[in-house]
């Protein structure tokens, strides 16, 4: 059975505060990494990994 994420899964639990985001950089990529486990994907735009981190925190 695949692993689906909503609400309730581990990416998700727990209150925002358990989420503390970094900015990842490798060579002209960035990517947002969570506290969580979530990662984002690899960007050249550092604005847009930080969009990616925004929409990891809102849900």
């Amino acid at each position: 059975m695949a692993q689906q994420d909503g609400p309730n899964s581990p990416s998700r639990q727990g209150s925002l505060s358990d989420h503390r985001m970094s900015m990842v950089e490798k060579g002209p990529f960035c990517s947002a990494h969570c506290t969580c486990g979530w990662r984002g994907p690899a960007r050249r735009a550092r604005s847009l990994a930080r969009d990616d981190a925004k929409g990891h925190l809102q849900g």
